[in-house]
């Protein structure tokens, strides 16, 4: 898929994102449900992330975290 046809792709999404926002005020009470609902599901998967990504790079500081360190398993004495 080429950049140019990305963009396009994107732009439409958009568009049609806003369209739908500016249809809102005026819509059903089931279909302003579900579409806070979805809204609501894309925010929760991006948080998420945003953290689930942040906590993977904090230990990245070059050190090694000493909470990681392996140990070494010795045989129990008989």
């Amino acid at each position: 898929m080429s950049s140019e046809r990305f963009l396009k792709e994107v732009q439409a999404i958009g568009e049609k994102f806003l369209l739908k926002i500016q249809r809102l005020p005026k819509a059903e009470p089931v279909e302003i449900v579900s579409f806070s609902v979805v809204l609501l599901f894309i925010v929760t998967v991006l948080v998420l992330t945003i953290i689930g990504c942040s906590c993977c790079c904090c230990s990245c500081d070059g050190r090694p975290d000493p909470r990681h360190r392996k140990s070494q398993v010795r045989p129990a004495a008989r």
